[in-house]
């Protein structure tokens, strides 16, 4: 894991709205995370199927897929795609691991990031899953972050993949997937998701009660480094999943996906 001299911020949530408070970084966990609400932790998490409409990076029938909640303009999902594209790198060539990217723009903080999800979704529709993750990655590359994507570089970042410039365009004002980002968005509240990224491993098997608490100790010994909850970091599911909260470190992760796999 990384020394503790990393800068590692705590988000600190202010009284407001459900959807949307101020919110303050100072140092403290790795937890890093933009926050949509602040639900009670659940301990069962249920999302919806993972099907072929999903956006799958990988094998679909890996023996963990990590399911991602991200908003393109949350600069602790910008560093977590790192992350991830880092383990997709090591488990993802032989099967072992795949990525399902699904839509949490949380507009109240970032304005922008609704329609670049559109946008994304427009890619996908137009140039297929390849496409839709090569345009993805970008976002991520070129965005400065924190609403900071200028709105005019869409349709220009799609038209460098080989996408129709002018469909482009079409797809992007018609509104044509405020319902699909919305759904996405929908799923992840209801999962349990309290700000961007938030994280779910789905084991194809069910982990034994040995590996279980392995993971849970990872999070416990983690979480003492930090001197918070430790559900703070994450937690295992009663139904044998594992929540990631915000943007951990890529050793904590990778030592959890070793325990998942092994």
């Amino acid at each position: 894991m990384q020394n503790n001299k990393l800068i590692i911020p705590i988000a600190i949530i202010v009284a407001g709205a459900l959807i949307g408070g101020a919110v303050i970084y100072t140092r403290g966990s790795p937890a890093k995370t933009d926050t949509a609400t602040n639900p009670a932790t659940p301990k069962t998490v249920t999302i919806k199927p993972i099907t072929s409409a999903d956006h799958i990076l990988g094998n679909p029938a890996a023996k963990v897929l990590v399911v991602e909640y991200s908003d393109t303009e949350c600069p602790f999902c910008k560093t977590f795609d790192v992350t991830l594209t880092k383990l997709l790198d090591t488990y993802g060539k032989d099967g072992t691991v795949a990525w399902v990217y699904r839509q949490f723009p949380i507009a109240s903080l970032h304005p922008k990031a609704p329609k670049e999800a559109e946008a994304t979704e427009c890619v996908n529709k137009l140039a297929g899953n390849d496409v839709f993750w090569k345009y993805l990655q970008k976002i991520y590359a070129v965005t400065p972050s924190n609403n900071g994507l200028d709105a005019a570089q869409l349709p220009i970042l799609a038209a460098s993949f080989g996408v129709d410039k002018q469909a482009f365009q079409s797809c992007l004002d018609s509104n044509t997937f405020t319902a699909t980002i919305q759904a996405d968005y929908n799923d992840a509240i209801a999962a349990g998701g309290q700000g961007t990224p938030y994280t779910i491993l789905v084991p194809k098997n069910p982990m034994s009660d040995t590996t279980l608490k392995q993971v849970s100790d990872m999070f416990t010994a983690a979480a003492a480094q930090y001197r918070i909850p430790a559900d703070q970091l994450g937690f295992v599911t009663t139904d044998k999943k594992v929540v990631l909260n915000g943007n951990l470190p890529y050793d904590l992760v990778q030592q959890i996906i070793a325990a998942m796999i092994s």
